[in-house]
């Protein structure tokens, strides 16, 4: 398949996109510093464009059979609705191109609550402090996944947690919101992503994708996003 990638150039983009040229597919990798990308091969072009520029979007698009966005923003950004206007672009360029599949990334803190099952602990202190940092980010994300249910596109959106970077895929859950689990490795998400977007299995669906194997200490995570986002002196 020839696939385009958005922000390929992220920790997730270029597992995707060097998951997706070992198993042959043509590549057509967008990131706004194409000198930074990593990657070489026969199957892959490296554009430069901006997400949030329509026009940008609308010239990259063309030629593919599918699309996926690995687009994100950190906590702390001062650009909170990315999410959203990118996938307005992106939108109307498959649309004008006649493109069908859409794969897209959000989160699991889109639903601004804790899954069920979930310890005292992590319900009353971790997930309250963890959504007042990403408040913005997940609103827009919410945003984004309404976007694309007003849509006529095949599409998925598929919601990570809390994202590690793992040395493996892994035998991951992809299910329903709202699963229990509090991480997902980076490997595990590009998997899922290039499955989605070449043998869709969840059509105009909202999914997650939980990693349960090996996963880091959900407070030292925690504590260094904590201390990352804390008064700076």
């Amino acid at each position: 398949m020839k696939l385009v990638i958005f922000g390929a150039n992220g920790p997730t983009g270029r597992l995707t996109t060097a998951q997706a040229l070992a198993e042959g597919h043509t590549v057509t990798a967008i990131t706004r510093h194409p000198e930074t990308f990593p990657l070489t091969d026969d199957a892959l072009t490296v554009t430069k464009a901006d997400a949030l520029d329509p026009d940008a979007v609308h010239r990259v698009v063309a030629g593919h059979d599918a699309v996926i966005s690995t687009l994100g923003v950190p906590y702390g950004s001062e650009a909170p609705t990315t999410l959203s206007e990118a996938g307005a672009h992106i939108v109307k360029a498959m649309t004008a191109h006649g493109i069908q599949r859409l794969v897209c990334v959000t989160s699991t803190g889109v639903p601004m609550k804790p899954p069920p099952g979930e310890t005292l602990v992590y319900r009353k202190v971790v997930i309250p402090m963890l959504l007042k940092m990403g408040r913005p980010l997940y609103e827009d994300a919410a945003r984004l996944e309404q976007l694309l249910a007003a849509t006529d596109l095949n599409w998925t959106v598929l919601r990570p947690s809390g994202l590690f970077d793992g040395d493996r895929i892994t035998k991951y859950t992809v299910g329903a919101p709202q699963l229990i689990g509090r991480f997902t490795s980076r490997r595990d998400l590009a998997d899922a992503l290039l499955n989605e977007a070449t043998a869709p299995t969840h059509p105009r669906a909202v999914m997650e994708v939980i990693t349960t194997e090996n996963t880091p200490s959900v407070y030292r995570v925690f504590l260094k996003e904590a201390l990352r986002l804390g008064p700076k002196s």
